[in-house]
């Protein structure tokens, strides 16, 4: 696709930003300031998420279709083999980014694709209900995220910081989970990372992952050690799933630093 709802600012080498299922670029604001001094951000909505169209009629959902479709987007902007960073689902996609060598670094932040089966099945089960309460709720997202309880209660899952949310940000949020036209059909088809035998990632890999995630667990980060020995494998203290919002600070230092290596 070659239109995507996206941001784009900077100076230097690209950093593309890509997020997880159900939400929008966005999410990466509150770390856009520390990187635009140094990076050619795009920050870009997925196709069927955020403010992006859906892809064309009979695409596949999944990785491999994700991928192809911000190939295209890229090569419209005159981009070719960027740093990425992506977070969740976005995390899986620039880690498979990265395995097929189309990027010069990649930075993924609690990817997917490292979860056994019970946890899979859990964090699925937890995004289905999430988007469905979402969608239910998005018309009074204002009301009811006016406390700082009902922001921890809605966002509690994704954010260890839920609660510091402005309202404004946490019901763009929510309305972004609901109206996310490609949800329903990306989430069963998310699949783990699967190497070959002696297979690695040949370009650089950081890896953060939050202490406090509670949709994809922190000890799957010792089986992306293992599936990605050259990775760079960084905890990420008192964050959550979503860790933008819990320690910006930190992790723009840690998308600096791994759009540094390549």
């Amino acid at each position: 696709m070659s239109s995507l709802n996206h941001y784009r600012n900077g100076h230097g080498e690209p950093l593309v930003l890509i997020h997880g299922i159900g939400s929008l670029w966005q999410m990466w604001e509150p770390v856009l300031d520390g990187l635009v001094a140094h990076r050619d951000v795009i920050a870009l909505d997925l196709p069927g998420f955020g403010a992006s169209p859906m892809p064309p009629v009979g695409t596949p959902p999944g990785v491999d279709s994700l991928i192809t479709l911000v190939q295209e987007f890229l090569q419209a902007q005159g981009v070719q083999r960027p740093h990425v960073a992506g977070n969740s689902l976005g995390g899986l996609i620039v880690l498979e980014m990265a395995r097929r060598r189309l990027v010069r670094s990649a930075t993924a932040l609690s990817p997917a694709g490292f979860a056994n089966r019970p946890e899979m099945l859990g964090a699925q089960s937890s995004l289905w209900l999430a988007v469905r309460m979402a969608r239910r709720l998005e018309r009074r997202a204002e009301s009811l995220l006016a406390t700082r309880t009902g922001r921890r209660l809605a966002l509690g899952i994704g954010m260890e910081r839920a609660a510091e949310m402005a309202i404004g940000e946490a019901a763009a949020t929510v309305r972004a989970l609901a109206r996310a036209p490609w949800f329903d059909a990306t989430l069963p088809v998310i699949e783990p990372l699967v190497f070959a035998p002696g297979e690695t990632v040949p370009v650089p890999v950081t890896i953060g992952w939050g202490t406090k995630d509670r949709l994809l667990l922190p000890r799957q980060a010792k089986r992306a050690a293992r599936l990605i020995p050259n990775a760079r494998i960084v905890m990420l203290e008192g964050c959550g799933h979503v860790p933008t919002y819990d320690d910006p600070t930190r992790v723009t230092e840690l998308l600096l630093e791994g759009s540094a290596a390549g």
